[in-house]
């Protein structure tokens, strides 16, 4: 015969009362979806918890599903003060939803990389500045500035905006009869991880890796690599100072134009080296 017990409520509001209404709910294997206390608990949460929600820019229901989770933790019932441990599990929480928003990863990945220096994820149009005007990774060192670069030192001749830089970049892939769409796509996927990275090296370095890139482009790792040495210049201490070692969007920023490019033999015979992706090959035949 079973007894029904009449529960006295718990004052979830104190230390012990929290505690003891969690052991509660745990042990009971329909405690969180019947317990009436339970949603009091919540709508407790949400109000306890709202202003700092609000703090980073959530709405308090984000904060009370952060100490619901919390709640169900081993952590929380044997804490000497259950709600600090959840209020600081809730604030945590927020806290790299917000990192993890800015940098477009998820809520783990953000707290892995916390000590990893990123900026957030940022448009192009979100500067009013051009992008050559601010980011350092279009700098030229100071070594350079004694080095021949031919008609781009000459007077009237102003450098080449970035975005006509990218342009004029698609526009030689183009000439040399690559799908239009193709050339756009990676040339702009390498400059937002330029933009993220501040320097062509770290930029390189993190691309050279980029599996995601790859699968995209549907592109083996020899092509992707000789297309990133194309665009960012090849890498190498002793071709740093060189044509090769600038790239062509560097190139193009400092003066040179597309014609100057097309009638560099190296830089066609390089993009000539890179096998196109197949499912583009059939649409590039009939680029003009």
């Amino acid at each position: 015969m079973t007894t029904a017990i009449n529960e006295a409520p718990l004052d979830f509001t104190t230390t012990e009362g929290l505690r003891l209404m969690l052991v509660r709910l745990r042990y009971r294997s329909d405690g969180w979806s019947h317990d009436p206390e339970a949603s009091d608990l919540m709508s407790y949460a949400m109000e306890k918890y709202g202003a700092l929600a609000r703090k980073y820019g959530y709405e308090p229901v984000e904060a009370a599903i952060a100490a619901f989770d919390a709640m169900h933790t081993r952590a929380v019932r044997v804490a000497d003060d259950p709600w600090a441990v959840v209020t600081r599990a809730v604030e945590l929480t927020l806290v790299y939803d917000q990192r993890a928003d800015g940098l477009l990863c998820s809520n783990q990945q953000a707290r892995r990389e916390v000590d990893i220096e990123r900026h957030d994820a940022e448009r192009f149009s979100d500067r009013e500045a051009e992008l050559v005007d601010f980011h350092p990774a279009f700098a030229i060192s100071a070594p350079q500035d004694v080095l021949d670069f031919g008609d781009a030192e000459d007077e009237g001749d102003e450098p080449t905006n970035a975005w006509v830089a990218v342009d004029d970049a698609v526009a030689v892939f183009v000439a040399l009869r690559w799908p239009e769409e193709v050339a756009r796509t990676a040339i702009e996927y390498i400059c937002t991880r330029l933009l993220r990275a501040g320097n062509r090296h770290t930029a390189f370095e993190a691309l050279r890796r980029d599996r995601h890139a790859q699968a995209m482009l549907d592109v083996e790792q020899r092509a992707w690599l000789v297309f990133l040495r194309v665009i960012l210049g090849n890498q190498h201490p002793d071709r740093r100072q060189t044509s090769a070692g600038r790239g062509m969007l560097l190139r193009l920023v400092i003066g040179d134009d597309p014609e100057a490019l097309l009638a560099d033999r190296s830089l066609v015979a390089e993009i000539a080296s890179i096998r196109q992706p197949m499912r583009f090959e059939a649409r590039g035949r009939h680029h003009v």
